[in-house]
């Protein structure tokens, strides 16, 4: 395997790991994903500059919500930008308790690691809701 494709199965693994700490409502595993000075827009677009500030978001909001049925993440692409920046564009669906589609997401991460052996981090994410006009 190549370089670029180990990158790119790790930050898919990042990217499951977005999903699996949302889905468990749990706050620390997920605020382990990210790089120190992150940068995070939520999909309704409240701007959390700076791990501290997405912490002390993530740690009061993550627990405690509440959704009915299920979201899953898929890399749909990766490019990078260095060999350590890469922009991955997800798709985030939304499904109800009845397993019908309940709405879409088009989340940008833009992930960085230090040096080669580093771990992929979450470093400027923006959520964004699709909306049915819009595809």
């Amino acid at each position: 395997m190549t370089e670029q494709e180990l990158a790119v199965k790790a930050i898919a693994q990042v990217v499951a790991e977005v999903q699996r700490t949302q889905q468990a409502k749990d706050a620390e595993g997920f605020l382990a994903l990210f790089h120190r000075d992150a940068l995070w827009t939520t999909g309704h677009g409240k701007v959390l500059i700076g791990f501290d500030a997405i912490a002390e978001f993530t740690r009061s909001v993550l627990p405690t919500a509440n959704w009915d049925g299920q979201v899953t993440y898929e890399v749909v692409h990766t490019q990078f930008l260095r060999p350590d920046v890469a922009a991955v564009k997800v798709r985030q669906l939304y499904t109800g308790t009845d397993g019908e589609p309940k709405g879409e997401g088009a989340p940008l991460y833009v992930m960085t690691r230090d040096g080669d052996a580093g771990p992929w981090l979450l470093t400027a994410c923006q959520n964004t809701q699709v909306h049915a006009e819009a595809e």
